[in-house]
């Protein structure tokens, strides 16, 4: 009461002289950027300041743009307008700004007044960037908002309703350099529909309905998303003119082959994962096993010389088909590849020989020559039905650094022993009877190895003795018995080690002294101890979750008082009366 008392008088000289107290703008200024996002405008603001240059009014409730409230934006280069009630767009708006480069109106109801509102965006006439996402524009209204739009660059028609490409779409937009038609229904490209397009470099088809693509004759393109849609076929026209074509993405269509790109001589990245490829073997796709749906596929000649062009393809993903073998004369050719993913196929054997006189693989076989030897740095062969490895697999793949084998079939073959520790010379493969384990020893240039769920119950001594690798994953391998020599030779490389879900009791974890070891995860085991072997490891991070333990010994927690950063202990039945390891 006496606060409300002490400010009344002053209240009511205020309202005596007539001062009228000003407006706050909810608006965050600076002298030419003004920021009216998510502040509940339902018009455009008034009373700011001249010579604004952005001006970004999204997620509000503006449903039209009127002139009367656009005095004094001259000036205006940038105006974003996106997740509004947008309807109308008037020609006196536009007209007032003729510096307007970027125009963001995304996530509007521009499909309504489509008509009068396109007669407007002719007026802009300066305009490189323009954003018309998820109006619900269809295609012949989508074509009439950009049908005089000269100066173009950057387009996005991302998340409309659009279901062709009509052929003269874009013969206003001449100058178009990147273009986004994803998220919408196109079943159908006319010909000659990007033809005026001499400078478009990227273009964004993905998530559409597009079957085939034949004919494909974009060579300036840089980068092409076609993934999401329903593509069976996709050949490249062929022509003198090389492809400058770097990134193409056809993941999770239809394809039944390796695409034909003869002259993609520039691709470095190709994306082919979540299709139907059931092989790349030459000559394996014969014409009665397709249903010819298009004309094109009766010149379709196999895989033969799919991959000859590509000499730069440093990316390739092929993960998610239907592949049973994995053919190293395939990729042959393909000098500059440092990544590939074979991951969740169906591959069973490694093929070394010439393929195209036996599909039969023999692991029995020599060596391969240099020139078989592929340049790859990160192999994902995950998720397949792998049950071994030929002996000369590593020496196909001298730069391998990093292989995940995780979800497959493949027990580690045991080395000579011991004595292999000081031993610095190329070891000799012991055969595992039957041939049935694969050797992860003496490959000095590997440094990353998953085996995580492989139905791996025991590793041989010296298992990965002379492959100085850097991190280990061997979890979700039930009932796992890890003896003391099985890691013997990563003593000085190991830094990171998963041990993690393996049900594993005291008796099936003897570590040796591993000097480098900085991540342990031993979680998901039945341990009630920690291993002795661990307590010279400079471990920075311990995940001991899930497990029987009721005390951490102190001798443990001293040696690690230094380097140890993180730990994670829930899930384990710690005696409230044996807690001083936690003073340590």
């Amino acid at each position: 009461g006496c606060l409300l008392l002490w400010l009344l008088p002053s209240v009511l000289r205020a309202q005596s002289s007539g001062e009228a107290r000003p407006r706050a703008t909810p608006c965050h200024q600076s002298p030419t950027k003004v920021s009216c996002k998510g502040v509940g405008l339902r018009k455009f603001p008034r009373e700011l300041g001249q010579g604004v240059k952005y001006l970004e009014l999204s997620n509000n409730f503006i449903q039209n743009l009127s002139g009367s409230h656009m005095l004094g934006f001259g000036q205006l280069e940038y105006l974003d307008v996106c997740f509004n009630q947008l309807e109308a767009v008037s020609a006196t708006t536009l007209a007032q700004l003729p510096q307007l480069r970027s125009l963001l109106l995304g996530s509007n109801h521009l499909d309504h007044n489509y008509v009068a509102n396109g007669r407007a965006f002719h007026l802009l006439r300066n305009i490189e960037v323009l954003d018309l996402s998820a109006n619900n524009l269809e295609s012949h209204m989508a074509g009439w908002y950009i049908s005089n739009l000269t100066k173009l660059r950057m387009l996005d028609l991302s998340g409309n309703k659009m279901t062709r490409l009509l052929a003269g779409t874009f013969w206003s937009t001449w100058q178009l350099r990147e273009l986004d038609l994803s998220n919408n229904y196109i079943m159908e490209i006319e010909e000659g529909a990007f033809e005026a397009l001499e400078e478009l470099e990227v273009v964004n088809l993905a998530l559409n309905s597009l079957h085939c693509i034949s004919g494909f004759s974009l060579t300036q393109l840089r980068v092409l998303n076609l993934s999401h849609n329903a593509l069976e076929l996709f050949v490249s026209e062929e022509g003198a003119e090389p492809y400058l074509l770097q990134v193409l993405d056809l993941s999770h269509n239809r394809l039944l082959y390796f695409p034909e790109l003869p002259k993609a001589h520039y691709l470095t990245h190709l994306n082919l994962s979540n299709n139907l490829i059931a092989s790349l073997l030459p000559g394996s796709h014969h014409l009665g096993e397709f249903v010819l749906r298009y004309k094109e596929m009766a010149s379709f000649n196999g895989t033969s010389s799919a991959a000859a062009g590509l000499t730069h393809v440093a990316d390739l993903d092929l993960s998610n088909n239907r592949l049973q073998l994995f053919p190293f004369t395939f990729f042959q050719s393909l000098g500059s590849l440092r990544s590939l993913s074979l991951a969740m196929n169906c591959l069973q054997e490694v093929a070394r020989e010439s393929l195209a006189s036996s599909t039969e693989p023999s692991d029995r076989s020599p060596v391969p020559p240099e020139h078989a030897a592929l340049s790859v740095r990160s192999l994902d062969l995950r998720s397949n039905a792998i049950h071994v490895l030929p002996p000369w697999f590593f020496d196909s793949l001298p730069q391998l650094e990093t292989i995940n084998l995780g979800s497959n079939s493949l027990q580690p073959c045991e080395s000579q022993g011991s004595d292999w520790a000081g031993n610095s010379g190329r070891g000799f493969h012991v055969p595992a009877p039957g041939g049935n384990c694969t050797p992860f020893y003496n490959v000095p240039h590997l440094k990353h190895l998953n085996l995580r769920k492989n139905n791996i119950t025991r590793l041989c001594p010296y298992a990965f003795n002379q492959t100085s690798l850097l991190s280990l994953d061997l979890s979700g391998n039930k009932d796992l018995f890890v003896p003391k020599e099985a890691l013997g030779g990563l003593e000085f490389s190991l830094q990171k080690l998963s041990l993690r879900d393996n049900q594993m009791d005291n008796s099936k974890a003897e570590l040796p002294c591993l000097g480098t070891l900085k991540v342990l995860d031993l979680s998901g085991n039945n341990l009630s101890l920690l291993p002795t072997g661990l307590f010279c490891s400079p471990l920075e991070s311990l995940d001991v979750r899930h497990n029987n333990l009721v005390v951490l010994e102190k001798p443990a927690l001293t040696s690690w008082s230094r380097s140890l950063k993180d730990m994670a202990v829930a899930g384990n039945p710690f005696s409230c009366c044996s807690l001083g390891w936690l003073d340590t």
